[in-house]
């Protein structure tokens, strides 16, 4: 099928260093651009984002420091993209939430005048959520083929939940999954420990996914100036920021699993101490076991010396000094 257009439809997809649209930066984008007469032209650049990709971002897009450090810094190339794209309309997969806003945020960086003002944007992901709609309702009818009576009561709902997982093994017990490392697997098996990895490979450690695992298991910030870093590491750089967050607009369960670490962390702290004190102590007690014999104080003879006396010798009663003594007291 080729597609009705009267200008060039631009497909495109960024990669970055993590999804917040003001301090996360572009480190790849690839466009398609597909003209009225269905032909085709295509541009792939690697961007330098002058910043360090967190671990966790390019594990996602295999995209590493050392891939784009020699690579153009988006200022560099803004006008030459600017000028590709053109006055071609925009489309993507999930373009309208993050792939437009970002690239936006990056022509704004770089200058450059890219107007948005009359193109038209085709999210693609918006006509697949909308048109197989993502709901009990729509699972239920697609897994078991039937409409689910007394929807939204409770009961109800978690019976086609149970018939729908049930329907889920039987449909998937044999088809191949790839993650985005590309590793295959069965994924959906008869077994919770299974089915709970499988479900739950964003790994977070709140549910609201502000804190995450990364790959070594340790806990990790989702959001914010600080993503991607230890938990454990902010705190001690900043420790101001776990007080931010318990007294900011976070979800309580959030708080208690921040508040655990903060303990854990506090914890750990104290008992390096102790162990570097009680070192130094047991160091200083070698040394002088080692060293020579420590010769006892003389308090006495300290006081005397801190106290030196100067001795005076009195002098004989002379006439004039008697002459003085009269003048003094007028006598």
């Amino acid at each position: 099928m080729k597609l009705n257009l009267t200008r060039p439809l631009a497909f495109f997809d960024l990669e970055a260093t993590g999804l917040n649209l003001g301090s996360d930066r572009i480190v790849e984008i690839a466009i398609l651009k597909v003209f009225p007469d269905g032909s085709q032209e295509i541009k792939c650049l690697r961007i330098n984002p002058e910043m360090p990709i967190p671990y966790e971002s390019s594990m996602i897009h295999n995209i590493f420091d050392k891939d784009v450090q020699d690579a153009p810094k988006f200022k560099d190339v803004a006008q030459e993209l600017a000028d590709f794209l053109g006055d071609a309309d925009l489309a993507g997969y999930n373009s309208n939430k993050f792939d437009i806003p970002m690239l936006m945020e990056e022509f704004l960086r770089a200058r450059v005048d890219f107007d948005i003002e009359n193109r038209r944007f085709v999210d693609v992901q918006n006509i697949f959520h909308q048109m197989e709609q993502r709901t009990l309702k729509a699972a239920y009818k697609f897994y078991c083929g039937k409409d689910i009576e007394n929807a939204h009561s409770a009961e109800a709902d978690i019976r086609a939940t149970y018939e729908v997982l049930l329907a889920q093994l039987e449909k998937y017990k044999d088809e191949e999954w790839e993650d985005r490392k590309g590793n295959k697997s069965k994924p959906v098996q008869n077994d919770v420990d299974a089915l709970h990895k499988f479900t739950n490979l964003s790994r977070p450690v709140d549910f609201a996914g502000r804190l995450v695992f990364n790959e070594d298991g340790i806990e990790v910030f989702n959001f914010g100036k600080h993503k991607g870093k230890c938990v454990e590491e902010v705190f001690t750089a900043e420790p101001s920021y776990y007080s931010w967050m318990q007294q900011g607009d976070f979800p309580l369960y959030t708080k208690r699993c921040l508040e655990k670490i903060w303990v854990r962390w506090n914890n750990n702290k104290k008992v390096v101490i102790k162990q570097h004190t009680e070192k130094t102590i047991t160091v200083e007690v070698q040394d002088r076991k080692s060293g020579p014999p420590i010769p006892k104080p003389d308090f006495q003879k300290r006081e005397n010396q801190s106290r030196p006396v100067k001795e005076e010798k009195s002098q004989p009663l002379t006439t004039d000094m008697l002459e003085q003594l009269k003048l003094k007291f007028g006598k």
